[in-house]
């Protein structure tokens, strides 16, 4: 049943939402389908909006609006009733957000956490100015600026488009004889940044959720491995020291705080060979690298963004088993054949998930699979076995 209830004019943020209230999320794709998977298990009406009628979301989801993300109109109509407001991806313009509360529509997170987790140049200024470790950067605001930065930058660097950038898409490693013309157009964005590459020993994330009035809690440093600037593999837990892992729990949280999160806020890093952290981006919803929480904790990243959104309690972030997950992309599919799912399956201790989405293609997300194991090193091997029906290298 939708209760359509009216929505205050001024909302109460630390208002509790229980169901059978309305959840809208802004989204129809992957993270949007287990957002709407975990709020119906907890008894939630879930409306989605997406241009695609049949998006991975919209599939599992009691209503659809289909629409482009700028239609100000249709955002307000599927507003209505709503009791709160998610997202599940930053490609969205923070206008119609900022509309809706300020006709008092509960979005979280805000659309000011997500001004800054969208834009590079604001991310970074942020991360900056409250004092969190990051890459040395330059903004710059054309190709003349790249050009001037060449003469006392240090190369190799990384130069990144200052907004909407993802799975290494508007990024070029630049040496440092480079032209200049080219890389900007590489880049292809309106301003850019200019960050000193970094050879960092590894990669991982924290997954944090915080609530209205402070709380948090963390699901334990992830060790993430990527092929072609795309998350291939994540590992939990990672293979970092008790002191390593602990450190970036608790920059995660703190930076959580800073921004005033409400939800979940992913803080992606590179652990350097000297045991420094840095800070490589923010992502203030579910994560790729969180998918293993889905069948290996207690309380998914998905229901504890639900939980807090939604001011109920905390859930557990234990951990039953050790788990890898391994990216499911298009590049699988062959002949508009799908994988032999079958052999994959007869791995008991491997958890299937397919997003629903057709036409697979190069480099897009189709699904992924979990693998959970009696300890780390068993769920490595188990993965390996799966790997290996793919064609994909193992892992180490």
């Amino acid at each position: 049943m939708n209760p359509n209830q009216i929505i205050p004019k001024t909302p109460n943020t630390t208002l509790s939402i229980p169901p059978p209230a309305t959840i809208g999320i802004i989204g129809g794709g992957q993270l949007g389908r287990m957002l709407a998977i975990e709020a119906k298990k907890l008894g939630y009406y879930v409306r989605i909006f997406d241009p695609q009628r049949n998006a991975p979301a919209a599939q599992v989801a009691d209503e659809a609006y289909i629409g482009h993300f700028d239609d100000l109109e249709l955002i307000q109509k599927f507003a209505q009733g709503c009791h709160v407001i998610t997202y599940e991806f930053e490609n969205i313009s923070t206008r119609p957000l900022c509309d809706l509360v300020e006709k008092g529509v509960r979005v979280s997170p805000s659309p000011d956490v997500l001004a800054i987790a969208q834009n590079r140049e604001k991310e970074k200024n942020f991360l900056k100015s409250n004092g969190f470790p990051c890459a040395d950067f330059l903004i710059l605001n054309n190709v003349t600026e790249l050009s001037i930065a060449a003469n006392d930058f240090p190369f190799p660097a990384c130069l990144k488009s200052s907004e909407f950038g993802y799975d290494g898409k508007g990024q070029v490693r630049l040496e440092k004889e480079f032209d200049a013309v080219e890389a900007w157009k590489k880049m292809g964005g309106k301003k850019g940044i200019l960050e000193r590459w970094i050879d960092f020993s590894a990669e991982l994330s924290v997954i944090c959720a915080r609530w209205q009035d402070g709380r948090t809690v963390a699901f334990g440093a992830i060790e993430n491995l990527h092929r072609n600037h795309i998350l291939d593999t994540s590992i939990s837990p990672g293979r970092f020291s008790p002191e390593i892992a602990q450190k970036a729990e608790n920059l995660a949280i703190e930076i959580a705080h800073h921004l005033r999160v409400v939800g979940l806020l992913t803080v992606e890093m590179f652990l350097e060979p000297s045991g420094k952290l840095l800070v490589n981006e923010l992502a203030p919803r579910p994560h790729n690298s969180g998918h293993f929480t889905f069948d290996a904790c207690f309380c998914s990243q998905f229901e504890q963004h639900i939980r807090a959104i939604c001011n109920l309690p905390p859930g557990s972030v234990e951990q039953f088993r050790p788990a890898v997950m391994v990216n499911l992309l298009g590049d699988f599919w062959h002949q508009e054949k799908s994988p032999n799912w079958i052999e994959l399956l007869n791995e008991p201790c491997l958890k299937l998930h397919l997003y629903g989405k057709d036409q697979p293609r190069t480099g897009r997300k189709m699904g992924h699979f979990t693998i959970l194991g009696y300890n780390l090193d068993h769920a490595i091997k188990k993965t390996n076995t799966a790997r290996k029906i793919l064609g994909l290298p193992s892992i180490t």
